[in-house]
């Protein structure tokens, strides 16, 4: 492809996904309900479930991460997952009306339909394990994964688990979530990601993951278009015979 091709990001908030895209080789463009000022590409704020057609049509892929917070654990525990919108359906619905390659990104727990699961265990250079599942309608290898029982110590501040031992946030795995488990530099390194805020990151997937999943895209796309180079060849050289 002589030109990048371009990839619309849904529900981007302040750009891990965008970033590991990015770095796949992709021109990115966010949208999101929210200001983005950390969002270091082009940014629409507007509701990403009432794009245009025409709009999503200038592009050649489309990720979406709707917001997990009606399937986190979190919410189950506490019995209010109805106080956060459920909007997985209605992604994929959009999404598959498109036409066009996408990828939908989402918790454990979220209704993903046969999803690849992604740890940061599965990437040299994380320190979070941060499960995240990843539904698409191309294909996606499925990392090997490591069983829960060979994960690394996690360092936390909470003292009610100190069975963990001694560990320490610049070298341990590290929890980042909204309870404190770690300081904001050390969530950052442990991320990959330093353009974000506390509250951003805990929301964020590490850049590594997109990359991931933007390789094979990037693949996928190229495949398809040789594909239609060489039918558009053949159709040229059928013309050719027909009238010659």
């Amino acid at each position: 492809m002589s030109r990048r091709p371009k990839l619309l990001d849904l529900f981007c908030c302040a750009g891990g996904a965008a970033v590991g895209y990015d770095r796949a080789g992709f021109a990115v463009t966010g949208v999101d309900m929210e200001p983005q000022p950390n969002y270091p590409f082009a940014f629409v704020q507007t509701d990403a479930l009432a794009l245009n057609p025409d709009f999503m049509a200038r592009f050649d892929a489309i990720h979406a991460s709707p917001p997990c917070q009606h399937y986190s654990d979190l919410a189950k525990r506490n019995g209010n997952a109805d106080d956060w919108p459920d909007l997985v359906d209605a992604t994929r619905a959009m999404l598959q009306a498109t036409g066009k390659p996408w990828v939908i990104e989402n918790v454990e727990g979220s209704p993903l339909r046969d999803p690849v699961l992604l740890c940061g265990t599965m990437f040299p250079g994380l320190r979070v394990i941060r499960h995240r599942l990843f539904e698409s309608n191309f294909p996606i290898e499925q990392p090997p994964h490591i069983s829960h029982t060979e994960h690394p110590k996690c360092h936390t501040f909470d003292k009610r688990k100190s069975h963990y031992g001694k560990t320490c946030e610049w070298t341990d795995f590290v929890s980042v979530n909204g309870g404190g488990n770690c300081t904001i530099a050390a969530a950052r390194d442990a991320m990959g990601i330093d353009w974000m805020t506390k509250r951003e990151i805990n929301e964020a997937i590490p850049p590594a993951y997109a990359e991931y999943v933007g390789r094979q895209l990037m693949a996928h796309l190229r495949r398809k278009r040789h594909g239609q180079d060489r039918v558009e060849r053949e159709d040229s050289t059928l013309l050719e015979a027909a009238c010659g």
